[in-house]
């Protein structure tokens, strides 16, 4: 791999492994506390195993692109591609998780009678959605990146055909 195709996939994914790392920062920092009918209750992301799970997904990301930055160019090849390609299923699974629960601590859910809690812990719902945007933006950098290392993977195969 030539030096113009290694530096985008390079650059792409560190800006993924920054993205993941900030995701994964602001969910562990959400927390609030709300006084409700004279009860105090906190919202962190430790009570929800869905958001444990985008934490421990994004904090995985982040030491695995961490990791493959250090794999030399030459030696990027199927093996990443297909470690970036269960990296990003991981990532969009956790993430499409976390949005159904942000969704439903938003906008709650009249039908089985759950209240939104935003309005409560708006400290919370604001860290828990800057860190679904940032995951967000880590879905599509990864996305990018595969793109970017299968056309890699495609030219070295055609040049040694």
């Amino acid at each position: 791999m030539n030096k113009s195709q290694w530096i985008p996939v390079v650059c792409l994914r560190v800006i993924a492994m920054v993205s993941t790392f900030v995701a994964a920062v602001l969910m562990v920092t959400s927390h609030d506390s709300a006084k409700v009918l004279g009860m105090t209750f906190q919202a962190k992301y430790s009570n929800s195993p869905t958001l444990k799970y985008f934490v421990v997904v994004s904090i995985i990301t982040t030491i695995y692109s961490f990791g493959a930055l250090f794999v030399p160019p030459k030696k990027l090849g199927r093996h990443v591609l297909v470690l970036d390609v269960i990296i990003m299923a991981f990532l969009i699974s956790s993430f499409s998780a976390a949005v159904g629960v942000g969704q439903l601590g938003k906008e709650g859910n009249t039908h089985a009678g759950w209240l939104p809690i935003c309005g409560q812990v708006p400290k919370f719902c604001h860290h828990v959605t800057a860190a679904l945007i940032s995951g967000f933006v880590a879905v599509i950098l990864y996305f990018l990146l595969i793109l970017c290392s299968l056309n890699n993977v495609l030219h070295l195969v055609s040049i040694k055909a």
